[in-house]
């Protein structure tokens, strides 16, 4: 691996790059709190050759909507589920705007 496919990996979202002491440290929480959310199926964490949890950004922006709900009193289990139906739903909103802006523009093929 080069130098610049190192310095890539920096700018990737979806890199694992924390380890679970860390990514608890960034969200200001225990690492209690990151099992639960990976046992809730919120996030799966990647695994090192080691075994060890590996968490990415992307992972842990999720799991800290998760803990703004637990601190404003959710039960984990159902702060979970809503920060999936929130996923969802933003996805779902995404996918109508795109054929919506397709039948817009008179293709209505690109949006089947």
């Amino acid at each position: 691996m080069t130098a610049g496919e190192s310095f890539d990996r920096l700018d990737d979202d979806d890199y694992p790059a924390y380890t679970m002491g860390r990514a608890a440290e960034i969200l200001g929480t225990t690492q209690g709190f990151l099992r639960a959310v990976g046992e809730a199926r919120l996030i799966t964490p990647l695994r090192s050759e080691g075994g060890h949890r590996r968490y990415s950004r992307y992972q842990l922006r999720i799991a800290a909507r998760a803990r703004e709900l637990v601190d404003q009193g959710t039960p984990i289990e159902a702060a979970c589920r809503i920060v999936i139906l929130e996923d969802q739903l933003e996805e779902a909103q995404r996918i109508n705007a795109e054929y919506r802006h397709a039948a817009a523009s008179g293709n209505p093929a690109t949006a089947g």
